[in-house]
């Protein structure tokens, strides 16, 4: 069993890295900005905004129902989704229909998508959370470049041109195949196959497993612990977010000579190096335990941040690449950190849920990239942004060192790869 569930794992990774491709709504955006040229870099980045914001609800309502509706359930739901949405974007005239069909559609169905693997793939997986969590979470950061990339292949930009229309109705059908089809093979293990997979873990760290409390979400709701982690998830995740809105911005401010293929590749480089980053962030949680995972991350930040400062002042392109390669890695270990901190801190029992309420942090996260827009509209630079960035992760780093750690089990990672 504990060879079969990589099987899952691989479905796992499939389904995210389509769900994914909302992240890649800078690119995304490039065309229709190019068409609407009254919408502002505000307007438009707030839909983003609301698309994080209806990610988070989807996730909380999948991880309320989880016990109640089959998974294979809930993808067919967000397959639906994912179609209605992207349709009604693509009729977009108006912001506000842009806003219903990419925001709070396209949104609602990717959490639901998130929620569905990640709330079942993982329990197949109580020896390494961090590590499947890193793999699972690479395929939502991969979806944004390689789907982004097709996108921007096939989709011209320019005043007047809205080929784009057709590639977001072309999402909507490919997104809608892939969940439809996936949902067939996504579902949490059975008391047996728990057991089996239990017992073929060392019993050194059986023993440990066994010695974990399970919380309840009002339990965990009621812990410091969860709060101070929750806030620190918020700031950083704005820091990335806001970022990851604007990047081709900021590339573009710095190399304003580039053409835009160079453009969307180095843009793209977040998104590669945030699949690595998961991985690795998930697989460092399980050997080195929560505080230095988080320091190591809070101090990833700081450096990608510092880089892209000196870019700007500079106006060194190479430095824009090494600040979104650092930046991935640093954005990457956020979300696997996220839940491989439930699992750890408040056991698996009630992991759907918990995760849900932990991934939140995004209903205010969100707005990292409608504040970065809105400091770029006056101000006329992206410099004030990464100032505003910088100071999130200060307080970050005080944070990190508050979380009690007397909830948190001894290292127990015995998983690897080998098991493929």
């Amino acid at each position: 069993m504990k060879t079969k569930r990589w099987g899952y794992s691989v479905i796992g990774v499939l389904v995210l890295l389509f769900a994914g491709l909302v992240y890649a709504w800078s690119i995304l955006a490039g065309p229709i900005s190019a068409f609407f040229t009254d919408w502002s870099s505000t307007k438009l980045s707030f839909t983003f905004t609301l698309c994080m914001m209806f990610f988070c609800l989807g996730g909380l309502i999948t991880g309320f129902l989880s016990t109640k509706i089959e998974a294979k359930i809930m993808l067919k739901i967000s397959a639906v989704l994912f179609l209605a949405g992207f349709f009604i974007a693509s009729r977009a005239n108006e912001i506000i229909t842009l806003y219903i069909g990419y925001g709070v559609i396209a949104g609602t169905a990717s959490g639901i998508a998130y929620n569905s693997i990640m709330g079942n793939i993982t329990k197949f997986f109580p020896d390494c959370p961090g590590l499947i969590s890193g793999i699972l979470l690479m395929g939502f950061g991969f979806g944004s470049f390689l789907i982004g990339k097709v996108y921007q292949g096939f989709t011209p930009s320019g005043a007047g041109i809205d080929k784009w229309r057709g590639s977001f109705l072309a999402f909507g059908v490919i997104l809608f195949a892939i969940m439809f089809v996936c949902s067939f093979f996504i579902r949490k293990p059975t008391e047996k196959e728990l057991e089996e997979i239990v017992k073929d873990i060392k019993n050194e760290n059986k023993e440990k497993k066994s010695s974990r409390v399970e919380f309840t979400p009002l339990e965990m709701l009621k812990t410091s612990s969860f709060w101070i982690f929750f806030v620190w998830a918020i700031l950083l995740s704005a820091a990335g977010l806001a970022i990851v809105s604007q990047a081709s911005g900021v590339a573009k401010e710095v190399g304003n000579n580039i053409s835009a293929g160079t453009i969307s590749t180095v843009v793209g480089l977040i998104s590669i190096f945030n699949g690595i980053g998961r991985v690795i962030f998930g697989g460092l949680f399980d050997r080195i335990g929560r505080l230095k995972t988080m320091i190591l991350n809070n101090i990833l930040f700081v450096i990608a941040i510092g880089t892209l400062m000196l870019a700007l002042q500079t106006k060194q392109f190479t430095l824009i690449i090494i600040g979104f390669m650092i930046t991935g890695l640093a954005y990457g270990g956020i979300t696997p950190t996220n839940s491989a901190f439930i699992n750890n801190f408040y056991g698996s029992k009630n992991y759907a849920v918990n995760l849900s309420l932990v991934n939140m942090n995004l209903l205010f996260a969100s707005f990292g990239s409608t504040i970065a827009g809105s400091l770029y509209d006056n101000s006329g630079s992206y410099f004030s942004t990464l100032i505003a960035i910088i100071a999130a992760i200060v307080v970050g780093f005080i944070l990190t060192f508050m979380i009690k750690e007397k909830n948190e089990s001894a290292n127990m990672s015995t998983c690897t790869l080998t098991e493929i």
